[in-house]
């Protein structure tokens, strides 16, 4: 479950709808109702509450699908990169601890994290929202 105050619209979740777990972006957040409109596909627009969605894990198969390029440095440490964002884990499929700045701001969290908490951090540091298009 998420809590919905995390929630900002374009943040990808994971939505359990009758069943069918599915992969959709937020398009509306009611902090009143506490309800997110979530979007799963085309003409595919649904009102939910809290314990119907789930967040999507941080791993390199979330970071490449929003086309993030992933560069294995020599040290054994992973870098993905979008633009001017990076992020960085000490070991290959290890997000316990990250890294990750854009230009001089610099962040650490050393505990896993979900994709929409990156894309928050990433509107914070870069003022846009984080999506699957390619920079």
């Amino acid at each position: 479950m998420i809590k919905i105050s995390d929630l900002k619209e374009g943040d990808f979740v994971l939505v359990n709808n009758e069943g069918t777990t599915m992969e959709g972006e937020v398009i509306a957040v009611d902090n009143v109702q506490k309800m997110a409109q979530v979007s799963t596909g085309e003409n595919n627009e649904f009102w939910y509450e809290a314990d119907a969605l789930s967040a999507i894990p941080l791993s390199d198969e979330a970071l490449k699908k929003i086309n993030f390029q992933r560069e294995d440095q020599p040290d054994g440490s992973v870098k993905y990169m979008k633009g001017a964002f990076r992020v960085q884990i000490e070991r290959p499929n290890d997000f316990s601890n990250i890294n990750f700045w854009y230009r001089e701001d610099k962040r650490h969290v050393n505990q896993s994290i979900a994709l929409h908490q990156l894309q928050n951090y990433y509107l914070n540091m870069t003022k846009v929202h984080l999506t699957a298009e390619v920079i």
